[in-house]
């Protein structure tokens, strides 16, 4: 009996104890915030995605980006390279004093999460992977002087099974993308997981920097809109407890734009808004910082951009606040 007793108030002292830390404001320290753009994605709101990106440094003040360098767009046939976007990407940063994480592989950020060329989907599973390292080692390889370059992410959530018809990479695989990457280039390498629906383990020791996710909301054709009953803490502290894997935990997707039933630009406004308004955007960032992390990358400027020009600026002048801090 005395032995359920202690249990009981053990578990019982611990739920408070992760209660108040979970309400608990987090160290005090100056956070980068910067966000992910993804040009193909500019181009799904039929926005002019140069114009938006201009925008993003010019307008909003951003100085911290994350892009991804498409597999399908850098070589739409075999050996045939068109680095040409890309190149303006980065060179328009480095003219900002703006840094990049640049995002490399097949799952990348973006639906369908696998961006493979139509030539390398027909290849065989040994066939491709040798094609998907070339292509690696051409991009790094052509990159690795700029200095505008901050990290290499390799692949995009590399575990998690999420995408329109994208397997997960297997570890073996990664392993030889980040021996290859490290071969050519010495800045670390941001390897990332779900930050909801992993442990981090397995991702974070192949890892020099774990990036995460942060979703509050997300939709499903089972339960409809699901709202995840987390506190900051549940974020910190299984950072604090991974750090001796990685040097640094970013979260490198905040979410700040609505997860939707169908393509959000057919959706109507009142139905985007269940899931991403004003008031969530400002508690998400506020959720962000009590969390604790140094460097958070928002995800949805291009949405944001979209209702700029469609006469809604709420969201795009709301964000301006984080980035004169």
């Amino acid at each position: 009996m005395f032995l359920i007793l202690a249990a009981v108030v053990i578990i019982a002292a611990f739920v408070v104890f992760w209660v108040l830390r979970a309400n608990a404001p987090a160290n005090g320290g100056k956070i980068t915030w910067g966000v992910s753009f993804s040009g193909a994605y500019a181009g799904y709101f039929d926005l002019d995605w140069r114009q938006t990106y201009t925008d993003i440094l010019d307008d909003l003040k951003v100085r911290a980006l994350r892009i991804p360098a498409y597999w399908e767009e850098i070589e739409p046939s075999r050996g045939n390279y068109q680095f040409a976007d890309l190149d303006w990407q980065l060179l328009e940063a480095k003219k900002r004093n703006a840094f990049v994480i640049l995002a490399i592989g097949r799952k990348l950020p973006r639906w369908p999460e696998c961006h493979l060329p139509e030539w390398a989907k027909k290849l065989n599973e040994e066939e491709q992977d040798r094609a998907a390292l070339a292509y690696l080692a051409k991009v790094v390889s052509r990159y690795k002087s700029y200095s505008s370059i901050r990290y290499w992410q390799v692949e995009n959530e590399p575990f998690f099974p999420f995408g329109e018809k994208c397997k997960t990479i297997s570890r073996d695989f990664l392993k030889k993308e980040i021996a290859l990457v490290k071969s050519l280039d010495n800045r670390p390498v941001v390897i990332t997981d779900s930050g909801e629906l992993s442990s981090w383990i397995g991702t974070a020791s192949l890892a020099d920097i774990l990036g995460i996710s942060m979703y509050r909301v997300s939709w499903n054709k089972l339960f409809g809109y699901l709202f995840y009953p987390v506190f900051p803490a549940f974020y910190r502290e299984r950072a604090n407890l991974i750090k001796y894997l990685v040097s640094d935990v970013i979260v490198t997707e905040l979410q700040v734009e609505p997860w939707a039933p169908t393509d959000i630009k057919f959706l109507p406004l009142e139905e985007q808004y269940k899931s991403m308004n004003l008031e969530r955007f400002r508690d998400n960032i506020e959720f962000a910082r009590r969390a604790g992390f140094t460097e958070v990358y928002l995800w949805g400027v291009e949405w944001w951009y979209w209702l700029k020009v469609r006469g809604n600026d709420t969201f795009w002048n709301e964000s301006k606040k984080l980035f004169i801090e």
